[in-house]
């Protein structure tokens, strides 16, 4: 059924004159001028085919007319007012959605959810890990961490956090030998490999090492797997700073050294630009920005 209802505006217009009995107060409730307002009932008292107030000299007063719309005008009014409220309630309570990569996940943002969960209990954190890029078309998330260059289209990015990249090992290996000390000890260490854009080949380029063989040893396509075999003592590691943060600070792993490389791509908070207005979207992407900082 097609509905045949006046310009919304107008009734706008209509419903703020009329709880007021003044044009001048409802053009400052609307931040219209007087002469919109008046123009608006002027064209619904038009189209309705009745006058629906009496200008007089000490302000409105409602005719007959008016006075019967008025009812069931403002109760429609409070009624949309009530379920826009409601929906912006839910959606600052209930589950938050958040697509990482398994690594991000498991060696940064899992050992931080407390202090979001601690600041914001109305919401539950699901996480989605995976190494594919989620389709908010398609997929129930309401926001990803991203890992690339930030130019994903149709998303909103914003940077999180980029990265430096270094050789790391466990405190056992060093303290069993062959020695540590300078990067041409790594010709008698194993080398562990991240399936990553930086490699060992490039970065013992960086550090002026020749007579390594950069192609030896365990291949990882999960960086969280490559750091847990480092800690474990199975070779020399070429560690992401952010992933490697909680390794180095308890000791697991140490950091060997000196040269470090930038990280190719950096850590995005992507979503389509809607999402972000939504407030627990929001309230995430902010607390995420933060804990970034906070290093």
């Amino acid at each position: 059924m097609v509905r045949r209802l006046p310009p919304l505006n107008a009734i706008r217009a209509f419903e703020a004159a009329a709880r007021h009995l003044s044009f001048t107060r409802a053009a400052g409730e609307l931040n219209v001028t007087q002469a919109a307002i008046s123009h608006q009932i002027k064209g619904l008292e038009e189209r309705l085919g009745t006058p629906l107030f009496h200008r007089q000299s000490r302000g409105l007063v409602l005719t007959e007319a008016g006075q019967h719309l008025l009812p069931p005008v403002r109760e429609a009014f409070d009624q949309i007012a009530i379920a826009a409220d409601q929906l912006m309630r839910h959606d600052r309570h209930g589950v938050l959605t958040v697509s990482t990569m398994p690594s991000l996940a498991a060696k940064w943002l899992v050992l931080r959810l407390a202090r979001f969960q601690a600041i914001h209990p109305e919401l539950d954190v699901r996480l989605s890990t995976s190494a594919e890029l989620v389709d908010f078309t398609r997929q129930d998330v309401d926001i990803a961490i991203r890992f690339g260059k930030g130019d994903w289209p149709g998303l909103r990015a914003d940077l999180l956090m980029s990265e430096q990249i270094f050789p790391v090992a466990s405190p056992r290996l060093i303290s069993r030998g062959p020695p540590l000390v300078e990067p041409g000890d790594l010709r008698r260490h194993v080398l562990l490999h991240d399936d990553y854009v930086i490699t060992w080949s490039m970065w013992l380029r960086a550090a002026g090492i020749t007579g390594v063989d950069a192609g030896r040893g365990a291949r990882f396509n999960d960086s969280a797997l490559l750091l847990q075999a480092a800690a474990e003592g199975q070779g020399v590691a070429l560690a992401r700073d952010v992933l490697a943060g909680n390794d180095l600070a308890s000791g697991r792993l140490v950091r060997l050294f000196e040269v470090a490389m930038p990280g190719a791509y950096s850590y995005y908070v992507a979503a389509p630009p809607a999402h972000f207005a939504r407030p627990k979207i929001a309230a995430f992407r902010d607390w995420l920005i933060e804990e970034a900082r906070r290093g």
